[in-house]
């Protein structure tokens, strides 16, 4: 499996960064369905006839899925969100629990038939935890493994207990979905099984429960599966050996060899007696445990074989995989089918009955018919071959040297998906992102309101960027990436706190027009305003008549945040959430961040209960929205040199270098250069020697050209009173007067020093 970074997971990782990011993922505008590949089923049937059954679905989304089936139809019921990565698989123990794992390198439970809590987070893994495994008749007992070559066994009424909160931990309460302060489970200590089989107890262990660690993988372990008893595990990885475990001990009992590639899926039938691998060597392999040996290999797929599903006797096999084709096999007459092939690679299989249901690595779930029960009888509708013994050595007892058939064009039911996002780019004005999806669609999203602002249809995404490019420099204030399927936005400070923007160009009316908005803060107010209004709510604060919040005072007291931050603008903490800034509820988007205690965690911006402080979120973050402080920025004024043009017979007077905002529109240097044209006395509004430009910034001048009468100034020109019109130049090139200093440096200056800017009047207009 090739490694990708985590949307929100930082272990392991090579990227140091000092302070904790804030992550959301904006929505798509149905949220019932997956936006991203299936990773994992796993089906709850009632014993009752009258009662439905459920299907549960894991996403690279970073969601579960529960799914209310009837005969033709699948209702969304319930998305349980707080993993931070994909949900690589699922397993349902006990009836009620729900337990998964994911690429955030943690397992959380949950209670199946509820509203999507999470119950609690399980951290021992160091890396993605790919896969588990559980027991039919064992609902105590669940498996895991993944890339850090870790297999751990659980115990899973242990390891959901309520806890001491004074102990250390080995899982984290989940309040609403969001981990809470670390809490420990007072149970055993850790085993760890050597290679030698000899158990070792680590009595330094912290205080809870860790479970049993199953050591000998030296690499990987993509594939794990459990008797029904509960009492044998089996596990394979990259090391091609099949690894068989006491999970009453974690020792080790036996390991196979024969595949020669990857090992990617197992099954062992319900007495442990046999067990079935798959492999990226695109065999399937029948062990027989007792004699410890391989009695058939099955050359059916002609590449990797991912997934697996036998019927109730262990007679037939189902398998898929990365050749997009799913196939049954006679595992006693070593007759094979094709069932049907598919557009994506199969990645899990769950048998229904007469049906199968079949996730790939597309966001929609197919239901194919199966004859669960009586599988012997698809094989009467002919097409079967002979499965070789080795890999690509298929023989075709009645269909030599032809094309396979399926035996199915098109599945019974379907549970659609939502196209992933895979491409994207985030656009010159730095509020705007172009996406591209799975089946072709090109978006645009405005990042601040987190919507589509307009859906472009199947066009090129390269001439749709070009078309939308403009001359615009605004600093990189986030970062962006579509790993989860969906546009996930990335907030780290204090480089998201550089860029700002004047209120006339954001159009907002309630401020002045010269007054700058902070991107990133602004953004936060907007992600935090149901926070924000649920916590007030809670602690009976009361806003006073202009809109203002009270400081919180465990956070505006800590002198670590005060001597590294900032009050911005005014002293005024402004609450009041601006147009540009206001994210939408019916499709509101996901905050994934981490705070002091508990992990990454991720839920709904309209789902946060007003509790979470600074345990659930990064400080900056709350110093930011709730007491109005940034940290200090850098490079946020722009140096600059005003010269006439070679030749022009018209000078002011300025003495060496100039500083004002990087945002300062070249309108605003027209008008300071017609003030020291029209008048005698200079002003104070641009300074010399990099101090700050006042009057530049757009901030009020007595002197001002534009305020007053120059009719009735005795000491100017008679030729001035016409208001000259003034060009500035660049490279000798005339500017817009819409653009930035920022923007002129960028585009024309294009230079390391210092910005030249000339100006020349005008004459005839």
């Amino acid at each position: 499996m090739h490694r990708v970074g985590s949307t929100g997971n930082t272990s392991g990782s090579s990227r140091s960064r000092k302070e904790k990011r804030l992550t959301y993922v904006l929505s798509a505008s149905d949220d019932t369905k997956h936006c991203a590949g299936v990773n994992c089923l796993a089906l709850l049937k009632s014993s009752i006839p009258s009662e439905c059954n459920y299907l549960f679905t894991g996403s690279r989304d970073g969601t579960l899925k529960r799914w209310q089936l009837t005969e033709d139809t699948a209702t969304c019921s319930a998305t349980f969100e707080s993993h931070v990565d994909w949900v690589n698989d699922a397993v349902l123990v006990g009836g009620s629990t729900l337990v998964s794992c994911s690429s955030d390198t943690t397992l959380k439970t949950w209670n199946c038939l509820s509203d999507g809590t999470c119950s609690k987070t399980l951290r021992q893994h160091s890396d993605y935890v790919l896969r588990l495994a559980s027991a039919e008749k064992n609902s105590n007992v669940v498996a895991s493994g993944g890339l850090g070559g870790e297999v751990f066994i659980w115990d899973v009424e242990a390891a959901v207990a309520p806890v001491s909160k004074s102990n250390d931990a080995a899982g984290d309460e989940c309040s609403n979905g969001i981990n809470g302060a670390a809490s420990s489970l007072s149970v055993s200590s850790l085993r760890t099984i050597t290679s030698s089989n000899n158990i070792t107890v680590h009595p330094s262990q912290p205080q809870g429960y860790v479970p049993i660690a199953a050591k000998g993988h030296k690499e990987s372990v993509y594939a794990l599966a459990m008797n029904d008893s509960g009492n044998l595990l089996v596990s394979g990885g990259i090391e091609k050996v099949v690894r068989f475990w006491d999970t009453r001990t974690g020792s080790k009992t036996m390991k196979l060899k024969g595949h020669t590639d990857n090992i990617r899926a197992l099954l062992l039938d319900s007495s442990g007696r046999f067990c079935l691998s798959g492999s990226s060597d695109s065999m399937i392999r029948l062990w027989d445990l007792g004699q410890r040996r391989c009695i058939h290999s099955y050359s059916v797929h002609t590449d990797s074989v991912w997934a697996l599903a036998s019927t109730p006797t262990f007679s037939h096999v189902y398998s898929g995989g990365r050749d997009l084709s799913l196939y049954l096999t006679d595992l006693s007459t070593r007759d094979s089918i094709l069932l049907c092939t598919k557009e994506h690679p199969i990645l899990q299989l769950a048998l229904d009955d007469e049906s199968i249901w079949v996730a790939t690595t597309d966001s929609t779930v197919h239901r194919w018919p199966a004859e669960g029960r009586t599988p012997q009888k698809v094989f009467q509708r002919g097409g079967s071959f002979l499965a070789g013994n080795f890999s690509f050595s298929r023989t075709r007892t009645s269909l030599e040297g032809s094309t396979l058939v399926p035996v199915y064009k098109e599945p019974v039911f379907s549970i659609p998906g939502t196209p992933a996002i895979v491409q994207h780019e985030i656009l010159n004005n730095r509020r705007h992102v172009l996406t591209k999806d799975t089946a072709g669609c090109v978006k645009l999203w405005e990042i601040t309101r987190g919507v589509v602002v307009e859906d472009y249809g199947e066009v090129s995404f390269d001439e749709k960027k070009e078309e939308l490019s403009e001359m615009v420099s605004i600093p990189a204030w986030f970062t962006a990436d579509t790993r989860l399927g969906s546009l996930s936005i990335h907030l780290d400070t204090p480089q998201c706190f550089s860029a700002e923007m004047y209120s006339a160009d954001l159009d907002i009316d309630a401020n002045a027009e010269d007054d700058k908005v902070n991107l990133a803060r602004e953004t936060l107010k907007g992600l935090l305003c149901h926070w924000l209004l649920k916590r007030k709510q809670r602690t009976g604060s009361q806003s006073s008549a202009n809109g203002d919040i009270q400081s919180v005072k465990d956070i505006s007291a800590r002198p670590v945040i005060l001597s590294r931050m900032e009050v911005y603008g005014s002293a005024d903490h402004d609450s009041r959430v601006y147009p540009p800034f206001e994210f939408s509820t019916g499709s509101p988007p996901s905050v994934i961040t981490e705070g002091s205690h508990g992990g990454p965690w991720r839920k709904k911006i309209t789902d946060l209960s007003g509790t979470e402080d600074e345990k659930h979120f990064p400080w900056w973050v709350l110093d930011c929205v709730l007491n109005n402080r940034l940290p200090p920025r850098e490079n946020s004024k722009c140096s600059f040199y005003l010269q006439p043009c070679e030749g022009s017979p018209v000078q002011i007077l300025t003495q060496g270098k100039l500083s004002a905002p990087r945002i300062l529109r070249i309108h605003k240097v027209v008008n300071y250069v017609l003030e020291k044209l029209v008048l005698e006395k200079p002003l104070d509004g641009i300074a010399a020697d990099g101090t700050s430009a006042t009057g530049l910034m757009g901030a009020p001048s007595q002197n001002s050209a534009a305020g007053g009468d120059a009719s009735a100034r005795p000491t100017l020109r008679p030729w001035m009173r016409l208001k000259p019109s003034i060009e500035i130049l660049c490279n000798n090139q005339v500017l817009s007067h819409d653009m930035s200093l920022a923007t002129v440096r960028a585009y024309i200056w294009k230079k390391p020093e210092d910005l030249v800017l000339n100006y020349r009047v005008v004459e005839g207009r």
